[in-house]
């Protein structure tokens, strides 16, 4: 009898541990930082799946000096344990620097023009690059364009973008290497002289602000010193 107790007594005990970590380390707040593909509902499902995924004790050591790998757009994820309760769940997103349009697939790379991801999804914020001849493509290898200072073309246009609170859903680059930026049904044309791009990018967020709801091309490749302005010409 004495056997039974004593099995019925440790019994007891770890349901009372079991209980105990079930509720006190039960996961009610969780804090999502860095993501921009996924939303947040998204991440939590990814990072807090399985069985014991509401467990910030469990998590804490399953992601313990690893993270998640494998998730498109994303590099790797961390989880920080704030408390017993409250966890943190930090993404970081693979560097991405434009895409381009191939064979009803967005293709997306890399600062250098590697390759990243490829998806039937349109990425909101990254602007889709038009121009680009190419014949073939493999993930994680290199664009294979004609001239590959093009990359460092596409790099300095979106980095200026960001400066300057600037979103273009697409920039397109002719043969020349003159850029055509898209805002909606607002077309602007730089031209393809660098040296004078950022100077074109600093004016172009108030002139933009003067062509809401209008349709047309403007023109900024050259100065019109007549008028005092750049020319905006109206869509037929």
């Amino acid at each position: 009898m004495g056997i039974f107790i004593l099995l019925a007594l440790m019994f007891l005990a770890v349901a009372g541990a079991v209980g105990y970590v079930k509720r006190t380390y039960t996961v009610r707040t969780v804090y999502v930082e860095g993501n921009v593909h996924y939303t947040e509902e998204e991440i939590k499902a990814i990072v807090m799946s399985g069985p014991l995924g509401d467990n910030s004790l469990y998590l804490s050591l399953k992601y313990k000096n690893k993270g998640i790998e494998g998730i498109p757009f994303v590099d790797v994820v961390d989880v920080d344990i704030l408390s017993p309760d409250t966890v943190k769940i930090i993404v970081y997103e693979k560097s991405l620097t434009g895409c381009v349009r191939y064979l009803d697939t967005y293709i997306y790379f890399d600062r250098d023009g590697y390759v990243v991801e490829s998806s039937g999804i349109r990425t909101v914020g990254v602007p889709q690059i038009m121009g680009l001849q190419f014949d073939y493509i493999v993930t994680g290898e290199k664009l294979p364009v004609e001239n590959e200072e093009i990359f460092n073309s596409i790099l300095d246009i979106t980095q200026l973008l960001q400066k300057y609170d600037l979103a273009s859903e697409k920039i397109y680059f002719n043969r020349a290497g003159a850029i055509t930026l898209y805002f909606g049904d607002v077309k602007v044309s730089l031209g393809n002289d660098p040296a004078k791009l950022e100077d074109k990018l600093m004016l172009l967020p108030g002139l933009l602000v003067s062509l809401e709801g209008k349709n047309g091309t403007l023109q900024m490749q050259t100065y019109d010193a007549d008028r005092g302005k750049y020319v905006f010409k109206p869509g037929i």
